[in-house]
């Protein structure tokens, strides 16, 4: 729908507490909510949406793809007080574990050795700890902690910046099939149908860091869509840690910077477990 601001549809959701019963609304019910202009009031109306609505809900069905609003009992509570907060998530799998104690491996597409035997340790212990890990579902550092998670019978949640009736990229498919069918999930703002279009992963960062009680970023450049990530969970109040790496890197940049500005740093393996302990306590 063109004209249907997340800012209204959070209104019209709160009043009304269900998609379904906003598209259920009479002209007259309309009319007498004042935060609404008569283009959007059109749009609802609308007999052509209303016929899209039923597609999109029955392409949902096909793909087994549920949804979930920011009024239900269901979503996540990690979320509900973050700035721009999703109004509606699409998910497949356990939506029960977002409320688990979580972290964040987030870092480059193009990781070194050193990022991947980083990430590997620091999964590991996370989900040895029963700590559910989070990512973006990305080839790299974010591949490397799903499959770490899955491979030490941990649960893992993948948050991904299209339409969940595909996988982006399409190379990791069979992984997100793992991940549902292990007891994890997958998770979208974005509808079906919805293409993997560049300007939607930097949006999806802010979930990522959202469902998580800590972010760990293994390596990233400066603008990397791993310092979004990292600087998102700033903003939200979460503790921000970092892997030092090697100084003639462009790898490295991201989380030396992040080292000089504050974050908790690792040095070593006992650093790691240390941490770790003290974040499940």
């Amino acid at each position: 729908m063109n004209y249907m601001y997340y800012e209204v549809l959070e209104k019209l959701l709160e009043k009304y507490h269900s998609l379904s019963n906003i598209w259920n609304l009479d002209r007259e019910e309309l009319m007498s909510c004042n935060f609404l202009e008569d283009k959007i009031i059109k749009e609802i109306l609308n007999l052509d949406y209303r016929k899209n609505l039923k597609k999109y809900l029955d392409y949902m069905e096909i793909y087994n793809v549920s949804m979930v609003t920011c009024f239900d009992e269901d979503y996540p509570k990690k979320l509900k007080d973050i700035p721009n907060r999703p109004i509606v998530l699409f998910y497949k799998g356990n939506i029960s574990i977002v409320n688990n104690y979580s972290a964040a491996i987030v870092g480059s597409r193009e990781c070194t050795e050193y990022g991947i035997k980083c990430a590997e340790l620091i999964s590991k212990e996370l989900a040895k700890r029963n700590i559910s890990i989070v990512s973006g579902l990305a080839i790299g550092i974010d591949s490397i902690g799903h499959i770490t998670a899955l491979n030490n019978n941990s649960k893992t949640i993948a948050v991904i910046g299209n339409g969940l009736d595909n996988i982006y990229p399409s190379k990791n498919t069979k992984l997100a099939d793992r991940i549902v069918q292990n007891g994890g999930l997958i998770l979208s703002e974005y509808i079906v149908g919805t293409k993997p279009f560049k300007q939607n992963f930097p949006r999806r960062n802010r979930i990522i860091s959202g469902l998580s009680d800590a972010v760990i970023v293994i390596e990233g450049s400066k603008k990397s869509g791993t310092l979004i990530t990292a600087n998102y969970a700033i903003e939200q109040g979460k503790e921000v840690y970092a892997v030092p790496g090697n100084i003639f890197s462009v790898n490295s940049e991201g989380t030396n910077e992040l080292i000089k500005d504050g974050a908790n740093l690792f040095t070593c393996k006992d650093d790691i477990i240390q941490t770790i302990d003290d974040m499940s306590k």
